[in-house]
């Protein structure tokens, strides 16, 4: 096979059937071999009984629905793991992505040896204060974090190489740094096409401005992850040493004045040295036993899903 679209949604019966039909008139009219599948999030408004009837008379058509809405992260991964296509495409089903991209993103990865390619809408017809400033300083903040050069970090319509999809996981809230996951799994060439973005025909978006402020919490998880999830005893060990050896600096520094140089002063406990001393030793310990703490649960952790599917159609 081809192509796996994957389409996570919520709510957008209105757009299912258009846009079912444009992918289909175009992986048709170049002739690939491919699938569609939707995710229904939890959708209250017909989705998933519309999916269903794409099914019954269009045999490309898959669907998975969701006891509830756990989120597009969530969703993303339970298409990943049905997709079975040679090159996975993901898109947005507000009908603002433009299936019409497909073939030139498929080859990308197939012609030019991609392992991702993310779309880069560089005229939007979003509101420029609620939406366009926000993402334009969200995506700054992204590419000086995680060192990959994208535009548009948020584009839905993206590429990818089918090792890639089967390699990396996407939990939380993390389907904004698929691009940095990628990379830190080892998928170094990541390229960027600038593709149309489509007015919203149907309904209202469903997120707010407050996506931003999660996406930029998101950020310094994902960097803290990237850079000592696999190592916590490094980060937690070097800041407990250093805390611990402030602390033995000061203990050190009050024995010696003590029993050298001013026997007879303040006692050790009526000074501010002393406070410092026991406070950093303390911090020192614990941010060491934090990174124990951290090094077992990485041992001993079992990968789980966090989301319940209710039904599959394939």
């Amino acid at each position: 096979m081809n192509i796996s679209v994957v389409i996570p949604l919520l709510n957008e019966a209105e757009s299912l059937k258009e846009l079912h039909h444009w992918i289909a008139t175009v992986m048709q009219s170049n002739g690939f071999l491919y699938e569609i599948i939707f995710i229904d999030d939890g959708s209250t408004d017909g989705s998933w009984e519309l999916i269903s009837a794409l099914k019954e008379t269009h045999p490309e058509v898959k669907g998975i629905k969701f006891l509830n809405n756990f989120g597009k992260s969530q969703a993303l991964h339970a298409g990943f793991e049905m997709a079975q296509g040679d090159v996975i495409i993901t898109m947005d089903a507000d009908l603002q992505d433009n299936p019409e991209e497909i073939p030139e993103l498929y080859n990308m990865i197939t012609a030019e040896n991609y392992d991702l390619v993310s779309g880069w809408k560089k005229v939007r017809y979003d509101s420029k204060i609620a939406k366009n400033l926000p993402s334009k300083l969200f995506n700054y903040a992204a590419r000086r974090t995680s060192g990959v050069q994208l535009n548009d970090f948020n584009c839905g319509l993206k590429a990818y190489k089918k090792q890639v999809i089967k390699t990396i996981e996407v939990t939380g809230e993390m389907h904004r740094y698929i691009p940095v996951l990628a990379k830190n799994a080892g998928f170094t060439k990541i390229g960027e096409k600038v593709v149309q973005h489509q007015a919203r025909k149907y309904g209202t978006t469903k997120f707010g401005a407050e996506r931003f402020v999660r996406g930029f919490l998101d950020l310094i998880t994902i960097w803290f992850l990237s850079s000592f999830a696999k190592r916590p005893m490094h980060l937690f060990g070097a800041w407990g040493a250093i805390m611990l050896f402030v602390g033995f600096g000061f203990a050190l520094y009050l024995g010696i004045d003590k029993l050298f140089i001013n026997p007879t002063g303040r006692l050790i406990t009526e000074r501010p040295q002393f406070y410092i001393s026991l406070t950093a030793m303390i911090l020192g310990t614990q941010l060491f036993l934090a990174g124990f703490l951290g090094e077992l649960i990485l041992r001993s952790k079992k990968a789980r899903k966090d989301y319940i599917v209710e039904r599959i159609i394939d």
